[in-house]
């Protein structure tokens, strides 16, 4: 039954840098909570959420540093998972549920909640049976637990969605194995949110392991995800059925043409054997939430990657995908990023100056001529070219033009977002973000993301990248150098 919420109560969030775990962490804020976030590396949420969280370092395979962080919590959410660790990743699943768990208990905590995977049976993959066991080891713990057991995950940045966008965008003719045909139950972001929240307001009775399954009203295969995703994107894709391709092989071929690694991408694939399928309805009947549709799940994904794909960037899921560096800059799921930093003796308020004045007249800082002759091919093809210009010399609002980029996102002496509308095999964002540092100045956080259209699109970004690279050095050190030259 649900609690009564006259008496406010601390939750403690892990994962909180994750995909899930970050969509969350806004939810609770919203909703008034309290909320203390353990993470190994806590400076990154404590500089982003300022003083509206609490952020405790520690780290569930250290039992040591695990010491007072469940004082005071009421609920517990463990969303961590080991899925990009090259092996013993079961074995390390396993010690950090137990870690945590046993923590929670000499705390005190009234309830751990869990979001698992979906599966039946006794032949269930390394990575799905993981998942169910970490839930027998939070419950063993004699803490209640509250399991929500999922499939895949539709939204955009999310693993499963990536994966699926890319092969239909890249693969004009792909070839499915048997393993593409079995039936499975998504469920959308958002709808896995929802419940997660709800789970804070149940109260389980002493030893309690409540487990529900959660998905979509309608069940699909993965190939039936992948035609439905084409449909909706207009894209006319040929799929022809292959008897024998094991997973293991597909995992190798998924790392060539998806952001998914080798090894993450077999950890999911050896699981799709199982039908990950609702049988248990009780959730729709003990809460208010009602999944949307697949087609509703997948529409509002591609409207979120269309419109806000870069509100929560390039750190979605990063602790489960890891990051590729080399050429070309580091590679974030399907999105390619550029980003450097540079500190400057000045406060963030004349750190910020020539930023809001990029573009225009003033221009970008660096290599002029050469924006000049990018201006000028963007005409040439159609595109709006530099003539715009920006409407005013020293003001920014969201909105506006700046030659051929569009205003995206502007806070004041912190955050310039710029969204390119130049000709381009693929999206394109540019981004400023000045932060106080800790030498009494500021640091300012310079990043170009590229989301690459097909093969056309790789080829554009890594065929001019050494120009690239030198334009974005140059036009950072630029930038630091006029923030230091302003004079009060």
């Amino acid at each position: 039954m649900p609690r009564n919420k006259s008496q406010p109560h601390t939750i403690l969030l892990t994962g909180a840098t994750g995909y899930v775990g970050g969509r969350l962490l806004n939810n609770l804020l919203e909703a008034g909570y309290s909320v203390r976030c353990l993470s190994r590396r806590p400076e990154a949420l404590q500089a982003k959420y300022d003083d509206r969280i609490e952020v405790v370092r520690g780290d569930v395979l250290d039992p040591d540093s695990l010491d007072g962080v469940s004082d005071g919590v009421h609920t517990a959410y463990f969303l961590i998972h080991a899925l990009a660790k090259k092996e013993g990743f079961f074995a390390e699943e396993m010690q950090g549920a137990r870690n945590f768990a046993k923590a929670a208990r000499h705390a005190g905590v009234k309830k751990i909640v869990y979001l698992g995977g979906l599966g039946h049976g006794d032949e269930l993959s390394a990575h799905l049976a993981s998942r169910r066991e970490v839930g027998h080891v939070l419950a063993d713990s004699g803490v209640p637990v509250l399991e929500y057991r999922a499939g895949i995950i539709l939204g955009s940045g999310s693993l499963s969605y990536e994966m699926i966008r890319a092969l239909v965008r890249k693969l004009p003719v792909m070839t499915t194995p048997r393993w593409t045909r079995v039936q499975t139950q998504p469920i959308a972001v958002e709808d896995v949110i929802a419940y997660l929240r709800a789970a804070a307001d149940i109260d389980l009775e002493d030893g309690e392991h409540r487990i529900y399954e959660i998905g979509a009203p309608d069940r699909i295969s993965y190939q039936g995800l992948m035609q439905e995703y084409a449909r909706l994107r207009g894209l006319r894709r040929l799929i022809i059925p292959v008897p024998v391709l094991s997973p293991g092989l597909s995992s190798l071929w998924l790392g060539l043409v998806t952001p998914v690694y080798a090894k993450v991408g077999r950890k999911l694939l050896e699981g799709v054997r199982n039908e990950t399928v609702v049988r248990d309805k009780r959730a729709l009947h003990d809460f208010t939430v009602r999944p949307m549709s697949i087609r509703q799940a997948l529409q509002h994904a591609m409207a979120q990657e269309d419109q806000n794909v870069v509100e929560t960037r390039w750190s979605d899921a990063v602790s489960s995908l890891g990051q590729r560096s080399g050429i070309g800059g580091v590679r974030y799921g399907n999105r390619l990023v550029d980003s450097r930093s540079i500190h400057v003796a000045v406060p963030p308020e004349r750190a910020f100056r020539p930023i809001r004045r990029i573009g225009g007249e003033q221009g970008w800082y660096a290599a002029d001529l050469l924006w000049k002759i990018r201006g000028w091919i963007d005409l040439l093809i159609g595109g709006a070219g530099l003539r715009r210009g920006r409407k005013h010399p020293d003001q920014t609002t969201v909105g506006d033009t700046l030659d051929f980029w569009r205003v995206e996102a502007y806070e004041p002496n912190r955050l310039l977002r710029l969204r390119a509308e130049m000709r381009l095999p693929g999206r394109a964002w540019l981004q400023f973000e000045v932060k106080p540092d800790d030498k009494h100045g500021s640091t300012i956080h310079q990043t170009a993301v590229f989301d690459p259209l097909g093969l056309g699109g790789l080829l554009y970004w890594y065929g001019i990248w050494p120009v690239h690279a030198w334009v974005f050095r140059a036009m950072l050190k630029g930038i630091a150098g006029a923030a230091e030259a302003y004079k009060e």
